[in-house]
């Protein structure tokens, strides 16, 4: 299971868990499908940020099967 931090492990069409903006405190994930990648270095310490199908963005904490 990749957590997401390296670019190269997160693809459009995959489906991950994101923690958005507003829920970072709490840590609460949204599960959904990654449209687009937002984050263009090859490595983020915090998760590589992404759009959703649904249009929500957040950094991605987990690569789901």
């Amino acid at each position: 299971m990749a957590t997401g931090q390296n670019r190269q492990d997160v693809k459009a069409g995959a489906r991950v868990r994101i923690v958005e903006k507003q829920n970072q405190p709490t840590g609460i994930t949204t599960e959904g499908v990654v449209n687009e990648l937002l984050t263009s270095s090859s490595f983020h310490p915090h998760g590589i940020k992404v759009r959703l199908k649904t249009g929500q963005v957040g950094r991605v904490k987990e690569i789901l099967p």
